[in-house]
C-alpha cells in the first residue's frame, strides 16, 4: 500500500493558529456554529500548510482536538473531568496536566470523535496525498485518569480503554479510513521499566480489526508536551520486543537524539517498514534541505529506500506554525533531492 519509496509523512499534530489558541481561551463566548466554523477553518489551514510543503502523507494536524467538549476524555462516560494538577507554576512539564478522576464504568457511546475528523479530513483535502488519521492508544489515555477502586492500577485502566479504541479503529477502517497511525507513545517513555512483551501483546489487541484492512503504523517517541521528554531516550529496552508489533510501519525519532540508535532501522527494515524523526521538532534550527539529504542518504546505509518513509521526530504541535512551516518544506526538498540523484 505504500505510494512510493522515501516517502514524506507526518506524525499526526500541527500547530494551531494563533487565533484558533485565542479562541480556545475564550470558547464561551462562541456559538455551537462558530465552533464548527472555527474547527474547519483550521484544518484547512493545516491541510494547506501541509500540501504546500510537498508531503507524500498529510493529516487534519489534529486541529479539534481542543481541551473542552472535543477532548478524548470528553468522550468518555465515567469520569469526572480535570481534577487539579499537582504543580502549577515553575518550568513547564507533564506533571502540570491534570488528571481525570473515574467515577464510573468506562465507555465511549459515542465514539472517540476520530471518525468525524477522518470524514472532515476527507472533505477538505485535495488530490493528491494520501490522508492519514491518528488514534491514541489504551496505555496512553490511561495515563491522564486517576486509578481507584474500580481501576486499581495502570494496566486495568487500559484494559477498560483498550475495547473503546478497538472500536473507533473499526469504525474508521469501516468509514473508508486507509492510513491510520495509533500513537502509543508511553509505551516507549516506560518500556524500560516494563515488560515490552506485554506492551505488544496490549497493542496487538488493540488493533486487531484494522490490521491487514488499512496501511497501520505506529509512533514510538519519548514525550513532547511543552518540548520536554519523559523517559530515557533508548530504543534498546524496546526491541526486539516491538518487533512484533503487527503494524505495517514503525516510526522513530532520530533527529533530537543526533541519529544515536540509527543501527535499529535496520532490523526494522527487515520486518516492517520504518518511518524515521530527521526533523527535530524540539529545536528552532531549521534543518537545511542539504541536512535533510544526508541524514536520509545516512539512513539508506542501514535500510533499503523502498522500506523506508521520513518524517519528523514526532507531532508538530509543539512548535511554532512559522518554523513547522519551514522544517517541513524543506523535508521535503531534502528528500527529492536524494531520491533525483539515486534515480527514484
Amino acid at each position: 500500500m505504500k505510494e512510493r519509496p522515501l516517502r514524506t509523512t507526518v506524525i499526526g499534530s500541527y500547530p494551531f493558529p494563533g487565533w484558533l489558541e485565542f479562541a480556545v481561551q475564550h470558547l464561551s463566548q462562541f456559538g455551537e456554529a462558530d465552533r464548527s466554523e472555527l474547527q474547519e477553518d483550521a484544518v484547512i489551514a493545516a491541510v494547506h500548510d501541509q500540501v504546500a510543503a510537498g508531503l507524500d502523507v498529510i493529516t487534519d494536524g489534529e486541529q479539534t482536538r481542543l481541551d473542552f467538549n472535543l477532548s478524548f476524555y470528553g468522550f468518555l462516560a465515567g469520569l469526572e473531568l480535570e481534577a487539579a494538577p499537582p504543580r502549577r507554576f515553575g518550568p513547564p512539564a507533564h506533571d502540570q496536566r491534570g488528571k481525570h478522576a473515574v467515577i464510573g464504568e468506562l465507555s465511549a457511546p459515542r465514539g472517540l470523535g476520530v471518525v468525524d475528523e477522518w470524514q472532515r479530513l476527507k472533505r477538505l483535502a485535495p488530490e493528491g496525498p494520501a490522508l492519514k488519521a491518528s488514534v491514541p492508544g489504551p496505555y496512553t489515555l490511561s495515563g491522564r485518569l486517576l486509578t481507584g477502586a474500580r481501576y486499581p492500577d495502570r494496566y486495568a485502566l487500559t484494559e477498560a480503554l483498550l475495547p473503546i479504541v478497538r472500536a473507533e479503529l473499526e469504525a474508521l477502517v469501516a468509514a473508508g479510513c486507509r492510513e491510520i497511525t495509533v500513537d502509543e507513545p508511553s509505551m516507549s517513555c516506560y518500556a524500560h521499566r516494563e515488560d515490552p512483551a506485554r506492551f505488544v501483546d496490549i497493542f496487538n489487541r488493540t488493533v486487531e480489526p484494522a490490521a491487514g484492512r488499512c496501511r497501520l503504523s505506529t509512533h514510538l517517541c519519548f514525550g513532547n508536551y511543552k518540548g520536554r521528554a519523559v523517559g530515557p531516550r533508548r530504543y534498546a529496552p524496546m526491541f526486539p520486543a516491538f518487533l512484533d508489533m503487527n503494524v505495517d510501519e514503525i516510526h522513530v525519532e532520530m533527529a533530537s537524539r543526533e541519529f544515536a540508535e540509527i543501527e535499529i532501522i535496520g532490523p526494522i527494515a527487515e520486518r516492517r517498514e520504518v518511518a524515521v524523526g530527521i526533523i527535530d521538532v524540539k529545536s528552532y534550527y531549521i534543518e537545511t534541505p542539504e541536512d535533510v539529504a544526508e541524514r536520509v542518504r545516512l539512513c539508506l546505509r542501514h535500510a533499503p529506500a523502498d522500506r523506508l518513509s521520513f518524517a519528523p521526530d514526532c507531532g508538530l504541535s509543539q512548535t511554532a506554525r512559522w518554523a513547522a512551516k519551514m522544517k517541513l518544506k524543506n523535508l521535503v526538498a531534502g528528500v527529492q533531492k536524494v531520491r533525483e540523484e539515486s534515480g527514484l
